[in-house]
Formats: C-alpha cells, structure tokens, sequence
C-alpha cells in the first residue's frame, strides 16, 4: 500500500460523499505522515511505514471496539465500520497455519531450546508487521507443550 493509493481512496470516497469512510481514510493517511515526519522520510515515505501505520491503526480501531459498552450501539457500529475500512488498507497477515509452518522451517533449533523468550525474540523479527503478534504467541506456546 502506498501513501497515494490512500489518497486515492480518500479522493473517491469525498467524491462519493462517504463522510464516515473519508474520515477514516484521512486518519490513516494523517498516521502515515506522522510515522514518516518521524522518521525523517518526509518526500519519500516507504511501503512497509504505510503498511506499518495502518496495521497500528488496525489495532488501535479494534481495540476501542473492544472497550466500548455494549449499550453505545452507536459507537459500536461507528467502530465497526472503521474496522472495517482500515482493514481494506492492511496488508495480508498469516493464518496459524501459516505461521506454524515458518516457525518449524526456519526456527527449529530455537524452538528445540524450549525458552519461549529466545523463540519470540527470533520469531518476531522474521514475522513482523506480517502477523498478529497474539496469534503467533498463541502458536508458540501451542508448539512448546
């Protein structure tokens, strides 16, 4: 995903008159600049910083879903729907199996060891940014036992 591609969407969705999805988009497009000022890659801003701050938005949308009272239906609807139109901009993540089988190729002296702290610390630099930090965790400890 590139910052332009975002721009796009977000010119289509004013066009469409989509005030909700515009509004979403330009947080993620606010996000993405911020991380790049950040940075110092002002001009330039590289795919994996787009991909990185939409999926840190991904999370942050789920997680005020997450927290929000079941009786704020319309908060809960407001959240849902922004999960959803970020989750569009996010790059594809690995399934449990999936992960599962990077861990068993690429890290099975590691996991021989049986320190989960070594086995995360190896995993996560590999599978950054391409899964859910929870899942792989949870496929950690599931090859452990």
């Amino acid at each position: 995903m590139t910052i332009k591609e975002l721009q796009t969407a977000m010119i289509a969705a004013m066009k469409a008159r989509d005030k909700a999805r515009k509004d979403t988009i330009s947080s993620l497009i606010a996000a993405v600049k911020k991380a790049a000022i950040d940075a110092g890659c002002r001009d330039d801003i590289p795919e994996d910083m787009v991909d990185a701050a939409v999926l840190k938005e991904l999370k942050t949308a789920k997680e005020q879903l997450d927290t929000c009272p079941a009786d704020r239906t319309e908060l809960i609807d407001e959240y849902k729907a922004r999960v959803e139109v970020i989750t569009e901009f996010a790059p594809k993540q690995l399934s449990e199996d999936e992960i599962r089988k990077v861990i068993e190729e690429k890290f099975a002296d590691v996991i021989a060891s049986g320190n989960r702290g070594m086995i995360m610390k190896a995993v996560m630099g590999e599978l950054k940014g391409k899964a859910d930090g929870k899942l792989i965790n949870q496929v950690v400890a599931s090859m452990i036992k």
